[in-house]
């Protein structure tokens, strides 16, 4: 008996040893596609019923799987937020902040173009236009990612406006905390109209009107944007409709 035990154990290991190699980098890959679904499903759901309505069955469903299939990647619906948030983070930060802006005109230039992006991102707007709303409670579960987001944006703003004043490029004086404040001010006004029609506004020029305009006003010289940029073609990036899915504004 000791001796077949052995056997099959002998066999169970060589069996192991010549399984294909690219067995379990495929069963990884299954497993991050779905995961990926159900960050991407999540996200309609939080825009349409935001957090507390929201239900993690609902959410499974839609993705085809059991609510135990996707407690299986994610704890709880508190996780499956901050995941989804962090993911729009991720975007938002690679397109925004991965290289210091030479110019605060090309900062500027830079954030036009996110709001480009965000209009091929419809799911991911509604989404984070909801959900702030919601965050205004300090018991919401995104309250403190909200507050610490507009702090380190705003801060980011600051820093780059003063070092606009610095080197000669803004006028000094430049209130620079009231005209970062002003910014995202016009970013999130401009996203809630087009969220509410979204063929009637345009984000992206509206936002560089706006700061076209402000840039006048505040630089030495009196001069604007930069040319418009030439439209790149649509986003393909995991978080897009033209990806994987829906994927976070400014």
């Amino acid at each position: 008996m000791a001796q077949d035990k052995g056997r099959t154990a002998r066999a169970e290991g060589r069996a192991g040893r010549t399984a294909p190699k690219g067995s379990a980098r495929g069963t990884y890959a299954v497993g991050d596609a779905r995961r990926q679904k159900i960050l991407d499903t999540a996200v309609e759901h939080f825009a349409q019923w935001g957090f507390n309505a929201s239900s993690l069955a609902r959410i499974a469903a839609d993705c085809g799987i059991t609510q135990g299939g996707l407690l299986h990647h994610f704890r709880g619906k508190e996780d499956l937020l901050l995941s989804v948030l962090a993911q729009s983070e991720q975007h938002d930060v690679e397109r925004l902040f991965s290289e210091p802006a030479e110019s605060v005109a090309a900062h500027f230039a830079t954030v036009v173009d996110l709001a480009a992006d965000n209009e091929r991102r419809p799911g991911i707007v509604r989404m984070f236009n909801t959900l702030v709303g919601e965050s205004g409670n300090p018991g919401h579960p995104a309250h403190a990612y909200f507050t610490r987001r507009y702090a380190r944006v705003l801060g980011y703003t600051v820093d780059l406006l003063e070092a606009g004043v610095a080197r000669g490029e803004l006028r000094p004086g430049t209130d620079c905390e009231a005209v970062g404040r002003e910014t995202l001010a016009v970013m999130d006004g401009l996203q809630i109209q087009w969220v509410l029609t979204p063929g009637s506004v345009d984000m992206p020029a509206g936002l560089r009107g706006f700061l076209d305009r402000l840039l006048r006003d505040i630089s030495v010289a009196g001069t604007g944007l930069p040319a418009a940029r030439p439209n790149t073609s649509p986003d393909t990036s995991p978080d897009s409709p033209t990806g994987r899915g829906a994927g976070g504004p400014a």
